[in-house]
């Protein structure tokens, strides 16, 4: 949540969208909802793609701690979230 909180804020920022957050939740002005919305599901999505249980799982390894293996990916297409009509709100 933190990290798709700190996306979010940069890529508003990039866009000149006025954010703020506290925990679980996310504002900006009626006028760039629309804006906020959009950049959130892709960056969700973009945090989503990237393996960071793998990288963690090889970063571990490389300090000697045994790790169990990693569990099989699932069949969720990530972009779906980019045409989810409810996934924040």
């Amino acid at each position: 949540d933190a990290a798709h909180m700190m996306m979010t804020a940069a890529a508003c920022n990039r866009e000149g969208v006025t954010f703020a957050g506290v925990h679980d939740s996310f504002w900006t002005h009626a006028s760039t909802v629309t804006s906020m919305n959009s950049i959130l599901r892709h960056t969700f999505v973009e945090l989503h793609s990237m393996p960071l249980l793998s990288h963690l799982s090889d970063q571990l390894e490389a300090a000697g701690v045994q790790v169990p293996p990693l569990p099989a990916l699932g069949t969720l297409d990530l972009q779906e979230v980019v045409k989810s009509t409810y996934f924040f709100s």
